[in-house]
């Protein structure tokens, strides 16, 4: 099957319909009870034994990132246990990778993702559709009065949104005020932001990628998804954030000229996601519904790379303890840092990693 074949605007079948509206209705503890919901990490039951198996391992060496830039930060001892690679029987190509980021590098991760790239304008957000945003508030720093920003003159100073405080009165302005009102700083990152794109811009009207040049896809979250996953080239990303409440509908990509595989990298809190194919001509239903932590991946290529798949809940409170603290760091004992410049700078914003969840979704444009 060739994306060219697909109709972007199709809805789903109504056997997934009706798994996603069941999962976006359940609660906290039903979730816990649910017998048909996959949950790797905690074990697989005797009911999803012979459907979900382990098909390799990655040896625990050669799964440690080896790019010194995700190093930086040494929040635990690597694993010295091998990354085991699920597949369900029914879904061939679907990869489930529990745990495939260290904790290390799912920081360091996040911080080039929401500090940088988000800083950086050639990466557009949801945003920009209605907004003009301001991206000179990140290259600047707070006074000792709340309120107060300065042009930083520290030389390791890093571009971000978060140096401002959430308190700031400083305002992003809508391109038509007569329709949308300005907004914060605080509701900006807090409520407003969905999404940002990466390389690619990927135009959301036309469901297609323009045929100029893009922005140079990040080398550093290059070589960290190429390492993991050498048979596509990182072009383009999508960097969703999600907060408690939050979904992602039904879908299926089929915008790219390339049938290489989809990456889905998971930050924070779990994530209910389902995926399925359309039903085969014994009319068997070919799904699963899977919760997906903090360093989890899943890979979709072969007949699941054109999967309908979607993210129905958001579970709240279970993003680890210690990535919850970000943007505020840790120190080796699991302690926040709470002196310094990065208190200074980021002490504010203190926990507002703790009800968010990121998806890191990558994807090859263009065949090569």
């Amino acid at each position: 099957m060739h994306a060219s074949k697909l109709n972007p605007h199709q809805k789903p079948p109504e056997h997934l319909r009706i798994i996603y509206k069941r999962y976006q209705k359940l609660n906290l503890a039903d979730l816990g009870k649910d017998p048909d919901l996959v949950d790797i990490s905690h074990g697989l039951g005797t009911r999803h034994i012979n459907i979900v198996r382990c098909s390799r391992s990655i040896d625990a060496t050669a799964s440690q990132e080896p790019l010194s830039w995700f190093e930086e930060k040494k929040i635990s001892q690597p694993s010295s246990s091998p990354t085991l690679v699920y597949e369900h029987v029914a879904l061939p190509g679907l990869q489930i990778i529990p745990s495939l980021l260290s904790q290390e590098v799912q920081w360091q991760l996040l911080t080039r993702l929401l500090h940088r790239d988000l800083a950086d304008e050639r990466h557009k957000t949801n945003i920009h559709t209605h907004y003009n945003v301001p991206y000179e508030l990140c290259n600047l720093e707070r006074t000792d009065h709340p309120g107060d920003l300065i042009k930083s003159q520290d030389t390791g100073f890093v571009s971000s949104f978060f140096n401002c405080s959430p308190k700031s009165t400083a305002l992003i302005q809508p391109i038509n005020p007569k329709v949308h009102k300005p907004i914060t700083i605080s509701e900006f990152l807090c409520r407003k932001l969905r999404w940002i794109t990466l390389g690619g811009q990927y135009d959301w009207t036309k469901k297609a990628y323009p045929q100029t040049v893009p922005p140079a896809f990040p080398k550093d979250v290059l070589g960290l998804i190429h390492h993991h996953f050498p048979d596509m080239v990182p072009e383009a990303a999508i960097v969703n954030v999600y907060s408690p409440g939050d979904t992602l509908c039904l879908h299926r990509d089929v915008s790219e000229e390339s049938k290489r595989g989809l990456v889905s990298v998971s930050l924070g809190c779990d994530g209910i996601f389902v995926i399925g194919l359309d039903e085969d001509e014994g009319n068997a239903h070919r799904s699963i519904a899977l919760r997906l932590h903090s360093g989890d991946a899943v890979y979709m290529s072969g007949p699941s790379r054109y999967a309908w798949h979607g993210i129905p809940q958001i579970v709240p409170g279970t993003c680890p303890n210690w990535l919850s603290t970000w943007p505020m760091g840790q120190d080796e004992s699991g302690s926040e840092t709470v002196g310094g410049i990065e208190a200074r700078r980021y002490g504010d914003w203190r926990g507002w990693m703790a009800q968010k969840r990121i998806n890191l979704n990558v994807r090859q444009m263009r065949d090569q």
